[in-house]
């Protein structure tokens, strides 16, 4: 027997998971109408696009979402805490930004925090300026792809926007920029010393950009968040890592305060 395209056995054991278990009991208190968002989460009911309401540290805000895929990516950031950031996190860079939701969860964590987001899909960027307005001002975005190195990249795609990256085979390719990501992360660090939370889903080169960061550059960043399920801890060096369900947190061993 399957419930919205997920056998009922999947989601009984899932449930049991620290990071299911932890995004159930928040449904309840992180969305303002948290039946709409179960039956759109659990069930694939409703209709799209469609504007939900998460209830945050700073206010309620508005988010506009354009597929189940949305709705999941919601779940994943506000609920289940893939991202875990505090109200002292002030500085965040966003690889891989889509359409904005995990930086509007960044942003309400605090009314003082600030966002660089790199995003290069035409859409994705039009959807992110809608659905961070309230936070005009407090983020910077690239329009561009990270990489291991600057230049252009085919860059595939697909309809809903929230899986695509260099090196994809979708059947839909643009040519994008691209910066590399180590000159990214040390100009960011010039202007603050250091880095609170990066947070590295670009859909292909999460490995690659995680092992890419060098000892002088990873010591001065707090939490890094990479959606990859690594076999050993490329970051021994700095970091500690625990590995949360499909997220790979790696934690600073002498500053990041452990989840």
């Amino acid at each position: 027997m399957q419930i919205g395209g997920r056998s009922v056995t999947k989601i009984l054991t899932s449930v049991l998971q620290k990071q299911h278990y932890i995004a159930a009991s928040n449904m309840v208190r992180i969305y303002e109408r948290p039946l709409d968002a179960l039956g759109r989460y659990l069930l694939q009911i409703g209709n799209y696009p469609e504007t939900i309401v998460v209830l945050t540290p700073i206010g309620r805000i508005p988010l506009r979402i354009y597929s189940h895929h949305d709705m999941l990516t919601v779940n994943e950031i506000f609920c289940r805490l893939d991202y875990m950031a505090q109200a002292d996190d002030r500085v965040v860079v966003d690889f891989g930004s889509n359409i904005g939701i995990s930086a509007a969860y960044f942003l309400t964590r605090s009314p003082h925090s600030h966002v660089y987001l790199y995003e290069p899909l035409d859409v994705n960027v039009e959807r992110l300026h809608k659905n961070l307005q309230p936070f005009d001002g407090r983020y910077t975005l690239h329009k561009a792809a990270i990489a291991l190195g600057e230049g252009e990249a085919e860059f595939g795609w697909e309809e809903s926007g929230r899986y695509g990256g260099i090196g994809i085979k979708t059947g839909n390719y643009i040519r994008v920029k691209c910066l590399d990501s180590n000159e990214v992360l040390k100009t960011i660090l010039a202007r603050h010393g250091r880095i609170n939370i990066l947070k590295i889903d670009v859909e292909s080169l999460e490995k690659e950009l995680t092992e890419h960061i060098p000892v002088d550059v990873a010591k001065y960043i707090e939490k890094i968040y990479v959606e990859y399920n690594f076999h050993s801890n490329p970051l021994g060096q700095t970091h500690d890592y625990i590995q949360y369900g499909s997220v790979a947190q790696f934690l600073n061993k002498s500053t990041a305060r452990h989840p």
